[in-house]
């Protein structure tokens, strides 16, 4: 038997028009404030949305703390710079960063709480319009043309007008209720719920401990790892929850949060039951869960795994990375990761690496990979004053598994930025930018271009 949901139908209403703008960024993470910024820049007048109630987005609201390496493989060449670099030179003046040029995948851990301040600042420095706990509601659309967004917020539901539109939302929200075409990977990768906690240090052999006993504290088997937080050695980013749930879904999101929660507490409680003398201590849980994975907005390119991890040059390149495809697994523990140089790496807690190889040795392995700018624009070319910039862009499962990490994504949103003022100075949409002008813009405006 079908199950039909109940329906009502709502009263025709008027929304004020509450800001007008040239650029709409609908999204406040570092992808989407660095769009915002780079726009700024170019002489665009610029609005941001974000739901929380700070910018930073899984940096600040998740409390993921670890930046990777700006160079390439071998520690030579920097591909990364623009206003990753800038944010972090920002930090080092407030002593809030903690720097390992030897560990490439955690060269940098941050005090995210400066962070939030730090973007605050960046945002009024550059004159954007900015718009905290406010939610997008859905696009406005007119004569088959994106023409606003509507939101909702302390003064009600309103209206934000503008020229074009950045959908930095992560679970690409503004292109699906666009009606645009998105899919999911088959395993959608888990999220995590990270907490700040004291003396974790204390305690011996944690990931065995907690491969004995988790089971007890009806915990998943996971991967575990952690970060330190500047001029604070007693407290660790602890990362070791793992919830396996669709959120792009408000109901899974909702389990999710409670569930990320419970873990902590459980992971907690495991540890002072089994090294009493440690006093692990919760400080911090974040505003919310840690999300890898949702929607992918299906777009003019999919960027395809082997391909650019083994040194695809797109012509219409406009970021670079380095991190190694990193798939959480959704139906058993642990982490695979496949780097540049072929090889394969299957993590577990307390249990040995397997390694082996996803493909055979170049003569010459790759330094890094690069993400085209034609991932971003969304197939169809319905709303050409549209673009996506974040981890919803178009990519298959080992492609999104090492480009969705933040350094790479901030590229993405920079390039989406400068995209929109070539867009609106040449009475253009986003595909009809050329790829070389866009390059040499980006790198005008500090970025590095390879």
């Amino acid at each position: 038997m079908e199950h039909f949901s109940p329906t009502i139908t709502e009263e025709a209403r008027t929304s004020p028009v509450i800001y007008e703008a040239d650029l709409c960024v609908v999204g406040g993470s570092c992808t989407g404030v660095f769009a915002a910024i780079r726009a700024a820049r170019l002489g665009l007048r610029v609005v941001i949305v974000e739901g929380h109630n700070c910018f930073g987005g899984v940096a600040t609201n998740a409390m993921v703390n670890i930046w990777h390496s700006l160079h390439d493989t071998d520690g030579k060449q920097q591909i990364i710079a623009g206003l990753t670099e800038e944010v972090l030179q920002r930090l080092r003046k407030r002593n809030a960063l903690i720097e390992n040029p030897d560990r490439p995948s955690s060269a940098f851990m941050l005090n995210t709480e400066e962070l939030k301040i730090e973007l605050d600042e960046m945002i009024a420095e550059h004159t954007i319009k900015p718009f905290l706990h406010t939610l997008f509601v859905s696009p406005y659309v007119q004569n088959a043309e994106l023409k606003g967004v509507i939101v909702e917020n302390k003064d009600g539901r309103g209206v934000i007008l503008a020229k074009a539109f950045i959908d930095a939302t992560g679970d690409g929200d503004l292109a699906a209720r666009s009606n645009l075409e998105y899919c999911y990977d088959k395993h959608i990768q888990p999220g995590t719920t990270c907490a700040k906690i004291s003396n974790l240090d204390k305690v011996e052999k944690f990931s065995q401990l907690y491969r004995q006993h988790r089971e007890e504290y009806q915990l998943p088997e996971t991967f575990i790892w952690n970060g330190r937080i500047p001029g604070k050695d007693d407290v660790f980013m602890l990362a070791a929850t793992r919830i396996a749930l669709n959120m792009s879904s408000a109901e899974e999101l909702t389990t999710a949060e409670m569930e990320g929660r419970r873990q902590v507490r459980a992971i907690i409680d495991l540890a002072n039951k089994h090294c009493p003398d440690a006093n692990v201590t919760l400080l911090q849980l974040p505003s919310r869960i840690g999300v890898r994975e949702t929607r992918h907005i299906r777009c003019q390119k999919t960027l395809i795994g082997e391909k650019i991890m083994s040194g695809e040059r797109p012509p219409d390149a406009i970021a670079n990375g380095t991190y190694p495809s990193d798939l959480h697994h959704r139906d058993k523990s642990g982490i695979t990761f496949r780097y540049l140089d072929g090889s394969q790496k299957i993590s577990r807690p307390a249990q040995e690496t397997e390694v082996s190889r996803w493909r055979e040795a170049f003569a010459e392995e790759p330094k890094f990979y690069q993400i085209a700018y034609s991932a971003m624009l969304p197939a169809g070319n319905i709303y050409p004053n549209l673009i996506v910039a974040g981890r919803m862009i178009d990519a298959d499962e080992m492609a999104h598994a090492a480009i969705r990490v933040m350094v790479n994504m901030n590229q993405t949103g920079e390039a989406a930025g400068v995209a929109a003022y070539l867009a609106i100075h040449s009475n253009t949409g986003f595909a009809d930018v050329d790829a070389d002008t866009l390059r040499m813009t980006l790198k005008e405006g500090g970025s590095a271009i390879v």
